[in-house]
């Protein structure tokens, strides 16, 4: 969408796939230079008439897209299913948490303020947020429409001009979801290039934009950073995590592998926030780890579609490849596989729950981002020993303990180098709540009040009375 008008661009193309079943779901053109500069020249032209208007304004506005979006949420599920695989009810969720995003971002953005200072009697000082410009953003396929929702609302309300780039692994949901938003948009107020990385890094690179705004893989996000960092635009990233769950002695070892098996296995692993590692206190480690793989294998696997399904397929064949290189590598160096950890026969990109005991601090599936559905499980002697390991880590993005000793939660949430620390829950939080991540995870908040802080610039004021020696 360039300029407020759909149309193909670009000579290449891309298939995308259904990962259940192999079967197309689409083919999709490659914005190429010259698509990238068209949008980034509609989106100019249209900043500052989008930047003038009053911000009750933009937050109706914002609100009719929340009820559009909201009214097409079985047909944005049903896209998402088709292009990722996540299971249909799943899917309708993260496209109602998406209009519910929106809403929030509705009622905040002309909420949004500033400061003043009083000086001398004759001055005083102003300290106003203005909208940043052109806002690049680069949206991720693991749960599109709500991570988009909150780009872009956050973006548009605070008085932004967006041009978005779908992940190429889920872009018919969001030209959907785009369609719906452009509705009652001024032209080139909201742009949409689909593509390949080639897409992205030509647009994150534009000497014109702004911001870029990036959720997904650490190493796209780095590319962003060095190409921000010639251009001068500022860079907000949600990238890669590999985080902790921390199992202390004395909780019920049933509960803690529901709580473990809920953080590895949603979305089949697929979650920015998902449990990536295990460290188990050794006084319940047998009991926990039996009722982790009783979890395991009681989910079902299958398409996304069928309702009966708990368990996805990955979102594709790749995808898979790099899971089951992490599993392989585990157990190769010596890791005990106790369920699953097997490719599946037939169509598609499934992969089994899988659980690894007896997993050390040097194997790939305890270091690198493994994105799949699997728990690796190292025992630890101590509380300490545990938060030690759990620290360890060039991510910094979420961690989650379960104690039932308040001192122990205490040292957790202060000593853990990580943006958010969840405390008897791997998912939750409050309405409105902001993360900020740290290390290879990225940087600057997401969601929340303060990313409207993100989306603006403050502009300081001074001003004094003539003739005032202010």
């Amino acid at each position: 969408m360039i300029d407020g008008t759909w149309g193909a661009a670009g000579t290449r193309t891309f298939d995308v796939l259904d990962p259940a079943t192999d079967e197309l779901v689409g083919t999709v053109p490659v914005a190429e230079g010259p698509e990238v500069r068209a949008a980034l020249d509609a989106a100019l032209t249209a900043r500052d008439a989008w930047a003038r208007t009053a911000p009750a304004e933009r937050g109706a506005w914002l609100a009719g897209a929340a009820a559009r979006v909201r009214a097409a949420a079985d047909e944005l599920a049903e896209l998402t299913t088709r292009e990722m695989g996540k299971p249909l009810g799943d899917a309708r969720g993260g496209v109602l948490a998406g209009a519910g995003t929106l809403a929030q971002y509705a009622e905040l953005g002309p909420l949004h303020r500033g400061k003043a200072l009083q000086g001398g009697w004759g001055a005083s000082d102003l300290m106003l947020p203005q909208p940043r410009g052109v806002v690049a953003a680069i949206v991720p396929w693991n749960d599109p429409v709500a991570v988009a929702c909150g780009l872009l609302g956050a973006a548009l309300v605070a008085g932004n001009v967006v041009v978005l780039k779908p992940s190429e692994r889920s872009p018919h949901t969001l030209v959907r979801l785009a369609q719906l938003l452009a509705e009652d948009l001024p032209a080139g107020v909201l742009g949409v290039v689909c593509g390949d990385g080639s897409t992205g890094a030509e647009l994150a690179g534009a000497d014109d934009v702004d911001l870029v705004a990036h959720v997904g893989s650490t190493r796209a996000g780095r590319s962003i950073a060095a190409a921000t960092a010639r251009t001068g635009a500022k860079a907000l990233l949600e990238n890669g995590g590999k985080d902790p769950l921390l199992v202390d002695a004395g909780v019920d070892p049933r509960w803690a592998a529901a709580q473990a098996a809920l953080g590895a296995f949603a979305n089949a692993g697929q979650i920015c926030t998902s449990v990536e590692r295990v460290y188990v206190h050794a006084d319940i480690a047998d009991a926990f780890l039996a009722a982790l793989v009783d979890r395991a294998q009681s989910l079902r696997l299958g398409p996304g579609t069928d309702p009966a399904t708990q368990l996805g397929p990955l979102v594709d064949r790749r995808a898979r490849d790099d899971v089951h290189r992490h599993v392989e590598d585990a157990v190769k160096t010596g890791a005990r596989l106790l369920c699953g950890g097997e490719v599946p026969d037939g169509p598609g990109a499934f992969y089994p729950a899988t659980v690894l005991a007896d997993c050390t601090p040097d194997m790939l599936v305890m270091r690198e981002e493994t994105f799949g559905p699997v728990a690796p499980v190292q025992v630890v002697s101590s509380f300490e020993e545990g938060l030690a390991a759990s620290a360890e880590s060039e991510y910094g993005l979420a961690a989650t303990v379960l104690t039932a000793d308040v001192e122990h939660a205490q040292r957790a949430w202060r000593e853990l180098p990580v943006g958010t620390v969840k405390v008897n829950a791997v998912f939750g939080g409050a309405p409105g709540g902001a993360a900020q991540p740290r290390g290879a995870s990225g940087a600057g908040f997401g969601y929340g009040p303060e990313l409207l802080d993100e989306m603006t610039t403050t502009k300081v004021v001074h001003l004094g009375s003539p003739g005032s020696a202010s």
